[in-house]
């Protein structure tokens, strides 16, 4: 086996297996930031032993069982350490012996590591990129890229991460009871935000970045596997699986994008859509539930004209009982208009005018031009699209938003006639449970 060759094989299993041997190693030494040098540790073993010994019949066991062993290692030198020190008279804490299993506790490695890299002692910038850094096997160039920030900013993130959690002694465990109810809230959180960012990006020249998609996917399909007891885990895989079904029909071949209307329903994922449908059966009541539930309505509907803009409604009403915000109010505007009509629903608009959280939000401006358009007003209509288009920093949405403006001068009536575009196709999506913008597409009535 050639050197490249060997590298390849290395490469591959460890973008594979990474997320389990950093989980296995930190349950060892307490210590996320060492559990992945060991981890890279036993990369480096491998480059150096599998071009002459060849790749093991099962490598993510050995590259496992090499990281594990570093491990175990660095614990006993530990020890040592600390039976030296205390015999001069000084003190070292010993390493922790395996904590007893709690009555409703599960032991999987891979769920402690989440609960860990998604703890909120880091803020939500870092729970995302070291999430992708142990769970998403993203190096940090491709979580720079992906976010569109500079390498150092993601790296200083990661390292600044994995200090914090050392310093504030964040257990390497699930937690239980009323803790992992308000922990489980921050794990979903960081799933979401990742499948948004990847699903409609906040800025560049991409409407979408599959990839971050399909990291958020696969983390939300393990953790329903692991936590099959919680409904909103499921509800979030349900959301997730859904948004996912219509990702490759959202821009066209040219990467401009394509709304909701005008999509081929035929080329949704129908396998997508039943995993949602199934997900969707073990679900709660919770946001993420609800937000499914809205997405399941879209995937129902055979035609855009056959939707069910009365339960979509109804069903962002409930979102905003339990998730009050903003932006769920405003995604309930964009169902109410196409359910009642645009009068009703500009009313509504205008009255969210002054939420601070809104300022600077495109979506706003955007959603009321729609209504404007509709109702005839094409002037204030191509005003609003234009200031939305100023707001957005996702080059192919500023090109629509600008289209959606020159197209009005088009049409002599000034409405929304010629392309039928109206809120329901712009769209805004849903609301996350926390109410930020940013996280509000999703699971929605665009796109």
């Amino acid at each position: 086996m050639t050197d490249r060759e060997a590298a390849a094989a290395v490469e591959t299993v460890f973008r594979i297996e990474s997320a389990r041997i950093i989980a296995g190693v930190a349950r060892i030494v307490r210590d996320v930031g060492i559990a992945e040098e060991l981890a890279q540790d036993a990369l480096v073993a491998a480059l150096e032993r599998w071009p002459r010994e060849g790749v093991p019949d099962n490598p993510g066991a050995w590259l496992t069982a090499t990281a594990k062993h570093r491990a175990i290692d660095l614990v006993r030198r530990r020890e040592v350490y600390a039976r030296k020190l205390a015999e001069v008279g000084r003190s070292l804490e010993d390493v922790p012996p395996p904590e007893a299993a709690e009555p409703d506790g599960i032991d999987d490695d891979l769920l402690r590591l989440i609960f860990t890299a998604c703890h909120p002692v880091l803020s939500a910038e870092a729970r995302i990129a070291l999430t992708l850094r142990l769970l998403g096997g993203l190096a940090t160039p491709e979580i720079a890229r992906a976010f569109l920030v500079p390498e150092p900013t993601v790296a200083q993130r990661i390292v600044r991460a994995k200090r914090a959690l050392a310093k504030a002694a964040v257990p390497f465990e699930v937690p239980y009871g009323e803790d992992r109810a308000q922990r489980l809230s921050s794990v979903l959180e960081v799933i979401y935000l990742i499948f948004n960012e990847g699903y409609s990006a906040t800025e560049g020249d991409d409407l979408l970045r599959p990839r971050l998609c399909e990291d958020a996917l696969r983390l939300a399909r393990g953790l329903a596997a692991l936590m099959p007891a919680e409904p909103e885990v499921h509800g979030l895989a349900a959301l997730l699986e859904l948004q996912a079904s219509r990702t490759g029909t959202r821009t066209g071949a040219d990467g401009r994008p394509v709304l909701l209307a005008d999509q081929d329903r035929s080329r949704w994922d129908g396998l997508l859509i039943r995993r949602g449908f199934d997900a969707l059966q073990r679900a709660g009541t919770g946001p993420y539930s609800v937000q499914a539930a809205i997405a399941a309505c879209h995937a129902k509907a055979r035609r855009y004209a056959d939707t069910d803009w009365a339960t979509i409604a109804a069903l962002y009403e409930r979102l905003l009982a339990l998730s009050p915000s903003p932006v769920v109010a405003l995604n309930r505007a964009v169902a109410v208009s196409m359910a009642e009509g645009p009068d009703a629903a500009l009313e509504l608009v205008d009255a969210l005018a002054a939420e601070p959280v809104l300022r600077g939000y495109h979506l706003l401006p955007s959603v009321r031009g729609d209504l404007l358009a509709r109702l005839g007003r094409a002037e204030e209509a191509r005003a609003e699209f234009e200031r939305a288009a100023g707001l957005t920093r996702n080059e192919r949405e500023r090109e629509l938003l600008r289209e959606r403006a020159a197209g009005l001068g088009r049409d002599g009536d000034g409405g929304a006639g010629s392309d039928g575009t109206g809120p329901g196709r712009m769209g805004t999506g849903t609301g996350t449970a926390g109410g930020v913008p940013r996280g509000s597409r999703p699971g929605g009535a665009g796109r």
